[in-house]
């Protein structure tokens, strides 16, 4: 979106945060703030054809049970959260910036009947007391317990006097484009709400961050639906919703969630340790069709001093194309296979110099930031 349209991520407070700029992407909906007021809603019998028995007819699937199974698990999430504020007057600018308390609304679910709970990092990440609300309307203080921001997801942990209703992740990698999915959550903080749709897309890389794999889905999700549940037809969580296409702020039937295989193994280390350590090389890459090289991998752009790569004696203009002989088709997945490895492993990288193959040890290294 360098010089073109800059996009938005679901996000309770109101004050709006940006994305980086991403080119010939969508504008994208980023820290949607829940309005002073709702706008007026036609009930649904009085839209055209809305009944129940022409749906029937048709032959659409009934989620009334699916939707009575999951959401006991489905929570709200309430922040407060402290926000930097700029001096009104000029005369103010002496006494510096102030703070001011910012209210907001996500949504989340519980994946461990102890009280362990999935949500999206810009949900709590900035949050100085949080309060989640379960279906039945009793409410806990929680803690956060980790959050990382590579993939927007947190945990937070609540304390109940009997195990809670959990629901389990499902495999993402399985859903085709076409399927039904159920989301559920709290948009604009109504609590909880299911909407339904189906998978519109899958791999869409919407220039939030490296690891940007979205499922997209034509299931209405608006603001406060942040860290809520995309759910497949048997009750289990293939996304966690997390970002929309919306010129208005509201749903224009296009939304993001964050695979669940992509968050298993975050939420697994969140849970172990509160924070997700990632493999890192040290260099920016390419993709090389873009550089018209005629070959498919990693073209190595630039390598950091010191770095793990640096080390490792790697060069800028070296072809990546395997990693521990795994073929290498783009810039994106030997970012993608370096961060999952863990730090301190020695992998073997195939590469083209100058037209000639060769492989490289490289010792990964911990990415910065992360431990």
């Amino acid at each position: 979106m360098a010089g073109g349209p800059r996009g938005r991520r679901l996000n309770p407070p109101r004050r709006q945060r940006r994305l980086h700029p991403v080119t010939t992407k969508p504008p994208l909906t980023e820290s949607l703030a829940l309005p002073r007021r709702l706008a007026l809603l036609l009930p649904l019998a009085a839209l055209p054809g809305c009944n129940g028995s022409a749906q029937a007819q048709r032959g659409l699937p009934d989620f009334a049970d699916l939707a009575e199974s999951v959401l006991p698990a489905v929570v709200s999430i309430q922040v407060t959260s402290r926000e930097e504020s700029e001096p009104r007057r000029p005369a103010d600018r002496r006494r510096g910036r102030g703070e001011h308390l910012v209210q907001g609304a996500g949504s989340g679910f519980i994946i461990e009947p102890s009280g362990i709970i999935v949500t999206n990092g810009h949900v709590v990440g900035n949050a100085t007391r949080v309060v989640v609300t379960t279906q039945d309307g009793a409410e806990y203080p929680a803690r956060v317990m980790g959050v990382d921001e590579l993939t927007d997801l947190a945990l937070v942990k609540i304390t109940a006097p009997a195990p809670l209703a959990a629901v389990s992740l499902g495999h993402s990698a399985q859903m085709r484009v076409g399927q039904w999915v159920m989301a559920a959550g709290n948009p604009f903080g109504l609590g909880g709400s299911v909407t339904a749709g189906i998978v519109s897309a899958r791999g869409r890389d919407i220039g939030a961050g490296p690891f940007d794999d979205f499922i997209q889905t034509d299931a209405p999700i608006n603001p406060g639906n942040s860290g809520g549940p995309l759910f497949n037809m048997a009750g289990e969580v293939i996304g966690i919703n997390t970002a929309i296409y919306s010129p208005s702020g509201a749903s224009a039937g296009i939304g993001f969630a964050v695979p669940s295989d992509l968050a298993r193994p975050v939420i697994e280390a969140l849970i172990r340790g509160g924070r997700v350590e990632r493999g890192w090389l040290g260099v920016s890459v390419g993709d090389a069709e873009e550089q018209g090289r005629g070959r498919r991998g990693a073209v190595i752009m630039g390598v950091e001093r010191n770095s793990p790569a640096a080390r490792a004696g790697l060069r800028q203009g070296d072809l990546v194309t395997a990693l521990n002989g795994e073929a290498v088709a783009t810039s994106r997945a030997l970012v993608r296979g370096v961060a999952v490895l863990p730090p301190g492993e020695t992998v073997r990288l195939t590469l083209l110099r100058g037209g000639r193959q060769q492989e490289i040890a490289v010792q990964i290294g911990r990415r910065p930031g992360e431990g």
